[in-house]
């Protein structure tokens, strides 16, 4: 065998190792995650819903990529998820949350550790693309699970979000005095490491 082709063979060894034990990548746990968003009608009678359908991975990077089912909204009242996703999703089904946090950091994190980062991102939203500054805290519950949760209680504006007339009909429909334009989110992601052979040695 020449010198060259074990020298492209050695390197090949060490790049696929050096993929193995460092790409990590994430995959969001949907059964143990959790949107939550609150309104506030007739200015007294405050209401939390959600949404069930969640999806997402973190790549090698930090590039988070979050995908929402608004289908799957959830207020507890049948014909009240069935006017929101009319007229206020106008019947599209998809919003993406994109985002970048430090994957050093958080492979510095010792299991057990807690950390708040800092989170820029931005929501995919009916066609409009929403900037996200937050506050998250970081937990890592074992080498192979962390746990993302919204820090502080983050306010999107109904305005921004570019579904005002959708919560005018709304409104309309259920004949009410009024409906907050500001609307409260809570985010609990739990994300679970790839099977990817992480913790491999060099081949032999």
């Amino acid at each position: 065998m020449s010198h060259n082709l074990v020298r492209a063979m050695g390197i090949a060894a060490v790049m696929l190792w050096s993929g193995s034990a460092f790409a990590e990548t994430w995959t969001l746990n949907s059964d143990n995650s959790h949107l939550a968003f609150g309104s506030v009608k007739k200015d007294t009678v405050g209401e939390v819903h959600s949404f069930e359908d969640l999806s997402g991975s973190v790549g090698a990077d930090g590039s988070v990529s979050v995908q929402i089912g608004l289908d799957s909204v959830e207020t507890y009242i049948d014909i009240r998820n069935e006017r929101i996703n009319e007229h206020v999703f106008g019947g599209v089904t998809l919003a993406t949350l994109s985002a970048q946090i430090d994957m050093d950091a958080m492979k510095a994190m010792d299991v057990g550790g807690m950390s708040v980062m800092d989170i820029e991102g931005t929501l995919a939203f009916l066609g409009r693309d929403i900037d996200i500054e937050t506050e998250m805290f970081v937990t890592r519950l074992s080498e192979k699970q962390v746990i993302v949760t919204t820090n502080n209680m983050l306010f999107l504006s109904v305005e921004d979000l570019g579904v005002n007339d959708g919560v005018d009909m709304l409104m309309k429909l259920a004949k009410l005095p009024g409906i907050t334009r500001t609307v409260p989110v809570t985010v609990r992601m739990v994300f679970d490491r790839d099977d990817q052979k992480a913790d491999l040695a060099p081949a032999q």
